[in-house]
Order: C-alpha cells, then sequence, then structure tokens
C-alpha cells in the first residue's frame, strides 16, 4: 500500500500514513490536535483545516462556505490522503510549546501484528485438527461377505486411510446401518483423536469432507467472543454476504455479546456467590450458555452454514466462568486455600452442556492453572508462542480481571488481580464495549481545553470505551486539568468542567453532538475507578516479577492481549502508569489471545500435549495473601506512580507542561 508523507504546519510535524487514510485519524495518530467533538461523523463542522498544497479527497461540507473551499479549507474528518500533504492547522486548534508529544511516530514501531504474523508467533505446527472426515466407498455385503457393518467401515477407513484401532460412539452404531444403505455405502466418516485412540463420532451419506466448521469460544467475564472456523483450510470462515472480508486469515466470522451473567454481578467474586443461593448455580450456567447460543446462531448465519456440518467445539475461559459453565461448584475458589474442582476437563459433549449443536460435537475445555488463572490463560501463552522462545516476556491479558504471566520455554509464573470491568465499559457512567460510536480517542487543546475525540466507525458518539477512558484520563493529565489523584482543577477557564450530580466532570461531547441526546461526561468517580484498575495491574506486574528476582528492565518483550488491547494506545497507557515505562519496541499486541489459541488448538491436534504441558509448567501466585501487593497497589494509586523513579519520562513532560502553563500566565 502506498505511503505519503504528510506535514503539519507550524511546527513541521511530520508523519507517514497509508494511502485513503483519513486526516482526522492521522492528525490523532501524530499527537496533533485538531477540534472535534463529534467523533469525526462530520456534524459539528469544528474540524477545520487549511490544505496548502498535496492530493487529497474532501467534498464541501455545509458549515465550510464557498470561500473558504476555494482557499482550501477542508473539514479534517472527510478529508482522505491521496498523496502527500501539507496542512495547516487553524489558531484556535494549534497548541503551544507546552504540548507533550506523547505519540511518535507510529510507522517506527509494530505493536499490532498483521493476521500471518499471528499465526507465525508459533512454530512448528501444521493443519491437522483433532477431529476430521475421511470419505470411503465400501462394497456391500454379501453372502460371502457379510461382516457387520461396522467392522466394514473401520476396515475400509483403514485400508483407505490407514487409520486402525477406531473406537466408535454408540449412537453412530444407532443410525449406521441405515446410512450405509441410502448411501449406496459411500459415506463420511468424522473422527476424533482421543487418549485411547481414534474415536469414530459421525457417519454422513457422501462426500462431506470439504465441509469441517469448528466453533471456538472466548468465555470472558463481561463478553463473549466466539469463531467459526473451516478445518481444512485453516481460515476464520468469511461471510458470503460480504459482512467479511475475503477468505484469508484476514477474514473474520466473528460474534460477541455480553456475558448475560453480568446481570448477578460484574466480577466473578460477586456471581460466586450468587452461585450459592439456591438455584443459583442453575441459573448461571443456563444463562452464559444462552448467550453461548446465541453467538452461535449468529455465527452460522454470518457464514450461512448449516448447523449439522460443525465437528468440534473448543472453550477457553477463566477458571470460575468455566466451572459455571459446567454447573461446577465454584464456591471453593473464593475461600482459602482458594482451589478449583479440576484443573483438567475431559471433552464433553456439547448438547450435555444445553449448547444446541449436534450430539457428535465434543467439547474440549482448555486446562486451568489455579482458581484465578484459567484456560483463557493457558490459550494465550499458546497463541503468542512464549512456551517456545528464550525471551523473558510479560504476557498480560487486561480485561474485568488481570492476568499475568511471566517466563519463557522453561518456566512460567502468573498472577490474577481482580482489575474490575472499567476497561470494558462497566462501572463507568457512560462506558460501553469496544463499538460503534464508542469515544476511542482523545486529545485535548492546552489553551482552550477544548477536546479532539474519535469515535469507531466515524460516528457520533454514543459513549465511551476503555482505550477511549485511558486516552481521556491521560489528556487530562497532560493538559493540567486533573491533579495526580484524578481531582479536577477547579481553577481553569473553561465550561467543560462542572459539578454534575456524581461530582465534578469533564463534558467529552455535548449534547447536539451525540447520539444518545445528552452531554457524555466523565466524572471524577470514573477516574478513580481506571486508577484503581491500572494500580492493580500495575502491582500485580510488580509483585510477580519481584517473586522471582527480576525488574522491569529485566524484560525483553512484553506481550499485550485482551478485547480493548486492539485500541489501547501505549504510550498513554504508560504516561498514567498502566505499564512499566519500556521501550515501545518492546511491546506488541496480540488482539484476544484466548481465541487465539483456542484457532490453533483446533487447527492442530499436535498442540493438545502442549497445551497441557503449559498448564504444568505454571506456577501460579497468590497475591490475595501476598505481604506486599496492597503496599504496591497503594504507591500505583497516582498518577502515574508514587514513585518518580519509576516513570522518569513522564515526570519529565508533566514538569514541562507544568513549566510551559507558567510561561503562558507570564506571557498573558
Amino acid at each position: 500500500m502506498p505511503k505519503h508523507l504528510i506535514t503539519f504546519h507550524p511546527g513541521e510535524k511530520k508523519i507517514s500514513v497509508n494511502e485513503g487514510e483519513n486526516l482526522l485519524q492521522a492528525a490523532m495518530e501524530a499527537g496533533i490536535h485538531i477540534n472535534a467533538s463529534c467523533g469525526g461523523s462530520a456534524t459539528c463542522g469544528k474540524c477545520k483545516i487549511h490544505l496548502l498544497q498535496g492530493m487529497a479527497d474532501s467534498p464541501k461540507h455545509p458549515k465550510t462556505t464557498q470561500q473558504e473551499y476555494d482557499q482550501g479549507i477542508r473539514l479534517a474528518c472527510l478529508t482522505s490522503i491521496h498523496g502527500d500533504l501539507d496542512v495547516e492547522i487553524p489558531l484556535e486548534s494549534q497548541v503551544d510549546k507546552s504540548v507533550l508529544q506523547l505519540k511518535g511516530d507510529r510507522t517506527a514501531h509494530k505493536y499490532l501484528l498483521a493476521p500471518q504474523d499471528i499465526y507465525q508467533l508459533v512454530q512448528g505446527w501444521e493443519v491437522d485438527p483433532a477431529v476430521f472426515k475421511k470419505y470411503v466407498q465400501l462394497a456391500p455385503p454379501t453372502q460371502k461377505d457379510n461382516m457387520s457393518d461396522l467392522t466394514r467401515l473401520t476396515n475400509g477407513l483403514e485400508r483407505h486411510h490407514g487409520i486402525g484401532g477406531i473406537s466408535s460412539d454408540f449412537r453412530v452404531i444407532m443410525k449406521l446401518s441405515r446410512i450405509l444403505r441410502e448411501s449406496d455405502w459411500k459415506v463420511t466418516a468424522t473422527l476424533v483423536l482421543t487418549r485411547k485412540g481414534y474415536k469414530l463420532i459421525k457417519v454422513e451419506p457422501g462426500d462431506t469432507t470439504r465441509q469441517n466448521y469448528s466453533i471456538v469460544v472466548d468465555i470472558g467475564t463481561t463478553t463473549i467472543y466466539g469463531q467459526i472456523l473451516d478445518l481444512n483450510s485453516c481460515v476464520v470462515v468469511a461471510c458470503p454476504d460480504g459482512q467479511c472480508d475475503g477468505t484469508t486469515l484476514f477474514a473474520l466470522a466473528e460474534a460477541s455479546d455480553y456475558n448475560g451473567q453480568i446481570s448477578y454481578g460484574e466480577d466473578v467474586i460477586t456471581r460466586i456467590v450468587y452461585s450459592q443461593k439456591p438455584g443459583g448455580l442453575k441459573k448461571l450456567q443456563e444463562v452464559v450458555v444462552s448467550t453461548i447460543n446465541k453467538i452461535i446462531d449468529e455465527l452460522l448465519e454470518m457464514s450461512k452454514i448449516d448447523r449439522s456440518l460443525i465437528s468440534h467445539m473448543v472453550i477457553a475461559g477463566n477458571t470460575t466462568m468455566t466451572q459455571l459453565l459446567l454447573d461446577l461448584d465454584p464456591k471453593f475458589i473464593r475461600e482459602a486455600p482458594y482451589v478449583p474442582t479440576a484443573n483438567f476437563i475431559p471433552p464433553v459433549r456439547a448438547i450435555h452442556l444445553g449448547i444446541d449443536l449436534p450430539d457428535h460435537v465434543h467439547t474440549y475445555i482448555f486446562p486451568m492453572v489455579a482458581s484465578y488463572v484459567g484456560g483463557d490463560i493457558v490459550a494465550g501463552i499458546l497463541g503468542s508462542g512464549v512456551f517456545q522462545r528464550e525471551t523473558l516476556t510479560l504476557y498480560m491479558d487486561i480485561g474485568t480481571n488481570g492476568e499475568i504471566v511471566l517466563g519463557n520455554k522453561d518456566w512460567l509464573a502468573s498472577v490474577s488481580c481482580s482489575a474490575g470491568p472499567a476497561f470494558e465499559g462497566a462501572g463507568i457512567k457512560f462506558g460501553i464495549r469496544a463499538t460503534r460510536g464508542a469515544i476511542e480517542e482523545v486529545n485535548i487543546n492546552h489553551r482552550t481545553y477544548e477536546p479532539m475525540i474519535l469515535t469507531i466507525g466515524r460516528t457520533k458518539p454514543i459513549g465511551i470505551c476503555g482505550s477511549g477512558l485511558i486516552d481521556t484520563v491521560a489528556a487530562l493529565l497532560e493538559a493540567g486539568m486533573i491533579d495526580p489523584n484524578g481531582k479536577f482543577r477547579r481553577d481553569l477557564q473553561t465550561d467543560r468542567i462542572r459539578k454534575g450530580p456524581d461530582g465534578y466532570e469533564y463534558i467529552l461531547a455535548k449534547k447536539g453532538e451525540t447520539a444518545v441526546q445528552e452531554d457524555i461526561v466523565l466524572t471524577e468517580i470514573d477516574i478513580e475507578n481506571l486508577i484503581r484498575t491500572k494500580a492493580a495491574i500495575y502491582a500485580g506486574c510488580k509483585v510477580l516479577l519481584e517473586s522471582v528476582g527480576l525488574r522491569f528492565k529485566d524484560l525483553e518483550q512484553v506481550i499485550i492481549a485482551g478485547g480493548f488491547g486492539r485500541h489501547l494506545d501505549l504510550e498513554k497507557a504508560i504516561f498514567i502508569g498502566l505499564l512499566p515505562e519500556l521501550d515501545i519496541d518492546q511491546f506488541i499486541f496480540v488482539g484476544n489471545g484466548s481465541l487465539l489459541g483456542t484457532r490453533l488448538l483446533s487447527f492442530s491436534k499436535n498442540l493438545i500435549k502442549e497445551t497441557e504441558r503449559i498448564a504444568l509448567m505454571m506456577t501460579n501466585l497468590e497475591l490475595s495473601n501476598h505481604p506486599t501487593f496492597m503496599n504496591e497497589f497503594v504507591a500505583a494509586m497516582f498518577l502515574p506512580h508514587t514513585d518518580a523513579s519509576a516513570f522518569p519520562q513522564v515526570i519529565e513532560r508533566l514538569r514541562q507542561m507544568k513549566k510551559g502553563e507558567q510561561e503562558l500566565r507570564v506571557m498573558s
């Protein structure tokens, strides 16, 4: 894809962007502030810029006069880049020298891996699923050849495909005679590799070997994700109606929904408590299965695949979510000494859990490590390839719970900290998941305190997602609008800060600029929730490292996984103290690590043993009774941290900001 050089004036800030990229997005990526409070939906008309030179496509907007348009005035949100550009930022959007450029040139770093790179994280695997299909043509029985139907089929599979020692599911035997004769002895056998060898789980008439699909599910505390996989071609199935792009690894047939259990508690502890009420465990199991069934229905509708063609299912989730799905009492997960019912669960029929799939479909449940380190983390370590490399890696899965793993191919250690659901939108006044209309990027003018916001899908804002929450708090801190405790300054000349029903708040988008017909605000309570969340994660990382005699500077790589990682701005996450202050090139994102691992396991049966090895080699450290965790947590309840030496660059930026503010006061 062609690259173009954009030069922003004044300041001569230069960035490299892709052909067709949106100019407002490019400015945001460069840390260039342009007034924009409608999320890039072209309704507020405030993001005016002056095109000095270059090629760009930008239609005239009603809030731009013809004279302005003729002079090169455009709305940044409507401008597509098709060549090198020189762009002048209008005076009202310009910021003074106290601006701290948290964003560098994105082309110099590689946080987000392309789909093909994701699959290269794990080496030495091949497409060889544990559940597979084989087509056979059998000779019908005669007086001289009157062996049983089942023996005839298993002999045929061994003769034609070299698969011997096959056992059979009784459900197959019940239907076998009829299917063989109705299909003129031409059938497709579905087999699964078990610990005891190959097992025949389904027989279909005709040749259906090209139609072998698996469903993978990540059961999160707040959100459940699902994908449908083509086990023959090793791809996520594309949507024939055009909702997805192509039929390669770039394509996604993915569905997600809030975990229905959220109505009974936002975190695992409250759900465990609810499960102890009469009928509570049964209710929670039914609710999560209902959510999974909705996702399966959506996947099948999107992909136009018949339910009968699903052969396999793989599920990963934290320990509590897994036990609730399996109808296993989670009571002892939250009681010392914090013990799960089992670490390894044998494959279970999907229908026995209430999951609406054919009766031959067996579900593989990722093994769990401890009460608060579950199969989703084992899946993430598998999918990210940490278990294969010597590189000392910190793996962080940031969601409602913050699970952290440290190690390499020789050893693994883990902790879990209750981060809370703030990153997934819960507990925040206008918090939502990362969906269309969610505010995901925020910048604030240091003189006017006016916001520049971008939403997912460039539509009118409806709320703020986890990455937008981090962006906003970092921008408020950078602009000197909040103190290190997260409290708003009361002496600023702006109507954006006001006292609301929940205390002081900042107006991100005013009523007329939103799709919810009310002001979208960030409150001090929201900021406090974020600080608490980031403090738990940072403290968990530090305690884990110190428990094995290491420090942050010893790390060679940090892998970020989790639902909101795709939109996370690393520089701003470091700026508020969520992530350690390391070189940006040491960080990579893998997206949903749990889904990544479940996909790989579906595609390659050889990884089953590796999965079990990962679970067995991981040593878990219990933070709830660790003597130093609470001290580290309290120390991190500050922006960025009470230990200034841990964030020297951030502290220097804040010092420069204060110096610039003082100079402005003198000048004015």
